[in-house]
C-alpha cells in the first residue's frame, strides 16, 4: 500500500522530483569540477567521439548541427515563430513567450558561466569559442528553448503524427547539438551535461511561472 502511494506521489510531482535531481547532480558535477577540474566522464566522453565519430566526413555536419544552438539561428527563428503566432495563430501571450524564454535562459546561463569561470578546453579544438566553458551555453539554451517547443507542440499539435515526429526530431536536436560542442573540442563532457541539466531544471521553474502568467488557449 505504501509503495502504491509512493508511486502516486511521484506521479504526481515528477515534475518538482525531476528539478530536485537535476539540481542535485548539477550541484555535484560543480563540486566534481572544482575539485578534480578535469573529470572521469570529461576524459571518457571525449575518448568515445574522438574514436567513433570525427572524420573529414561528419565534422560540417557536426558544424551544421551546432550553428542550431548558436545565437543568431535561435534569435531569428524566435523572430519568425513569434512573427507566425501573431499574424497567423493571434495569440501574443505564446508569441512573447518565446523570445522572452530565449533570453531569460541565455541570461542565466551567461551568469553561471562568470560565477563558475571554467576555461575552455584547449586541445583538440576544430573551432574557436570565447568565454567560460561551465555549463555550456548551446546545451543550456537549447534544452530551454527547443524544451519549450517540444512543450507547445505536446500541448497544442492534435495530430499525433505530426506531434510525435516533431517531438521525436527536437528531442535528437538537443542530444545533437550538447554531442556536438565536445566533437568540436569547445566544451568538456561535463560542460554539456551540467548544462541540460541547468536547462531542465530552468525549463520546469518557466512552464511552472508561466502556467500562472500565461494563458495559452489558442490550438497551434
Amino acid at each position: 500500500m505504501m509503495k502504491d502511494d509512493l508511486k502516486k506521489f511521484l506521479l504526481k510531482n515528477i515534475k518538482w522530483v525531476v528539478l530536485f535531481i537535476s539540481v542535485t547532480v548539477f550541484l555535484m558535477m560543480v563540486v566534481d569540477i572544482i575539485d578534480k577540474e578535469i573529470t572521469t566522464i570529461d576524459s571518457k566522453g571525449y575518448a568515445a567521439i574522438s574514436t567513433h565519430l570525427v572524420s573529414d566526413i561528419v565534422t560540417p555536419i557536426v558544424k551544421f548541427i551546432t550553428n542550431l544552438g548558436g545565437a543568431y539561428w535561435l534569435i531569428g527563428l524566435s523572430i519568425c515563430l513569434s512573427t507566425y503566432l501573431i499574424l497567423v495563430i493571434k495569440n501574443k501571450i505564446i508569441a512573447i513567450s518565446i523570445p522572452l524564454n530565449l533570453v531569460l535562459s541565455a541570461t542565466i546561463n551567461y551568469t553561471l558561466k562568470q560565477i563558475l569561470q571554467r576555461p575552455r578546453p584547449i586541445a583538440n579544438r576544430i573551432i574557436e569559442e570565447s568565454g567560460y566553458s561551465l555549463p555550456s551555453g548551446h546545451s543550456m539554451v537549447s534544452m530551454a528553448f527547443y524544451g519549450y517547443l517540444i512543450y507547445l507542440i505536446y500541448k497544442y499539435i492534435k495530430n499525433k503524427y505530426v506531434k510525435w515526429s516533431l517531438i521525436i526530431l527536437l528531442s535528437l536536436l538537443i542530444i545533437s547539438i550538447g554531442i556536438s560542442r565536445v566533437y568540436l573540442g569547445v566544451h568538456y563532457t561535463s560542460d554539456v551535461i551540467a548544462g541540460f541539466l541547468a536547462g531542465i531544471t530552468y525549463l520546469i521553474i518557466y512552464l511552472q511561472i508561466g502556467t500562472v502568467l500565461f494563458s495559452h488557449k489558442k490550438t497551434v
